[in-house]
């Protein structure tokens, strides 16, 4: 059964960008999926925290649907990968943030508003 997951990488930061690509691809093609893998290029940033003598990486987020058997050899070769100084794979269920709203729920949001401005 496939199942649509969320990863997020954190590259050394020294590395050129070409080679930052090459080793997206390389690992994305380890999922064996047919469907797009969405990729999103956070670019180089301040750590939260040192990592060894790290204070900066190079963040890209990928959203991707495969088989979970696949996941087992996609962790290996991240953990392997030097380049790699941390990453976290998550089911992607959905977007951040509240869902949106209807019509209906947008008007009545309106009047309770409305209504409490009066009450002032």
């Amino acid at each position: 059964m496939s199942r649509q997951y969320e990863a997020v990488y954190i590259f050394d930061s020294t590395l050129e960008d070409a080679a930052i690509q090459e080793r997206i691809a390389r690992h994305h093609a380890l999922l064996h999926t047919t469907e797009e893998i969405k990729v999103d290029h956070w670019g180089r940033r301040q750590l939260a925290y040192k990592i060894g003598r790290r204070e900066t990486g190079y963040y890209v987020l990928a959203r991707f649907t495969c088989e979970a058997g696949v996941l087992p050899e996609f962790e290996r070769a991240l953990k392997l990968d030097e380049g790699v100084v941390r990453y976290l794979i998550t089911l992607y269920e959905h977007e951040l943030g509240a869902p949106p709203m209807t019509e209906e729920e947008l008007a009545a949001a309106r009047r309770r508003e409305e209504e409490d401005e009066d009450e002032e």
